[in-house]
């Protein structure tokens, strides 16, 4: 294991429960430490090298960006073996980001879980019902399918060349979303709720599980109605809250235009109402 971050800690702690021996784990600061003696007790804490020098397996959790770096540096100093599995869990990634070190013999895999992670055993059991990005050679993507089932998730093949398309998508349905419901709760405090997450809970499970089966057609409230007026008047009660609603205000709109576009261009909306809230949308509320 080369990173004992929220996600590869956990991997790691569900590869040992189907019989892989974890021979060791890197883990740099304070937080990963701990992380490693919770999830991966009795494995080692070793440098990079010794771990990738220990392991027919490398699992390498880290972010993205360092990736390519982490990848050519071991190259350089000869630390990858031929024959060794290399497998990344980056979403942003395929395989090939790996060229180097299949270039010393290592076979490469891609393996990304579309799952936020807290990095505590939690995360063990919300694997059952997860799926993974993976990208694998065609030779070898029968290895990269039986590691994930062996974690007991779900593999999804995703071609190398629509790794990028995949993880924006998956950024834009999680990473965004948290923005929309910490933003709706800010709202709902400014305007007195005390339990705002009581009262959004259930219409936002309602509104995901709706969408995720109807896509479009489980679109309801003002802008699939043609309520430019309701729209206006929401603008105006995000802008008195201040400071407080001021992001919100522009996530609003634009949400909105988007979706305005997408109920006229499924028919759900006339050009006219489609016109108006567009107009609605684009006139600044009074200070």
């Amino acid at each position: 294991m080369i990173g004992a971050g929220r996600v590869g800690a956990v991997l790691g702690s569900a590869l040992r429960a189907a019989g892989h021996a974890v021979v060791g784990v890197s883990a740099v600061s304070e937080a990963s430490v701990e992380r490693a003696s919770v999830l991966l007790p009795g494995v080692p804490v070793l440098e990079v090298p010794d771990v990738v020098e220990r392991a027919e397996l490398v699992l390498v959790a880290i972010p993205d960006d360092a990736l390519p770096g982490l990848v050519s540096g071991l190259t350089e100093t000869g630390a990858w073996q031929p024959g060794q599995l290399i497998v990344h869990t980056s979403g942003r990634f395929g395989w090939k980001v790996l060229e180097p070190a299949v270039s010393r013999g290592a076979i490469p895999l891609a393996l990304h879980p579309a799952m936020t992670f807290t990095g505590t055993s939690l995360d063990l059991s919300r694997l059952v019902d997860c799926c993974f990005g993976v990208t694998a050679p065609g030779p070898v993507l029968p290895i990269a399918q039986a590691l994930v089932v062996e974690m007991g998730a779900e593999p999804v093949v995703i071609d190398e060349k629509m790794r990028g398309l995949y993880h924006a998508a998956l950024a834009h349905g999680s990473n965004h979303l948290v923005t929309l419901v910490a933003q709706a709760l800010d709202l709902l405090r400014a305007a007195g709720v005390e339990d705002a997450s009581r009262l959004l809970a259930p219409l936002l499970s309602a509104s995901l599980d709706n969408s995720l089966r109807g896509g479009d057609n489980a679109l309801t409230g003002p802008v699939a109605r043609g309520d430019a007026g309701t729209l206006a008047d929401h603008l105006r009660a995000i802008r008195a809250t201040g400071e407080r609603g001021e992001g919100t205000l522009e996530t609003y709109r634009a949400m909105a235009r988007a979706t305005a576009d997408r109920a006229l261009a499924s028919g759900r909306l006339q050009v006219a109402s489609a016109e108006a809230l567009l107009a609605a949308l684009n006139t600044e509320p009074p200070e």
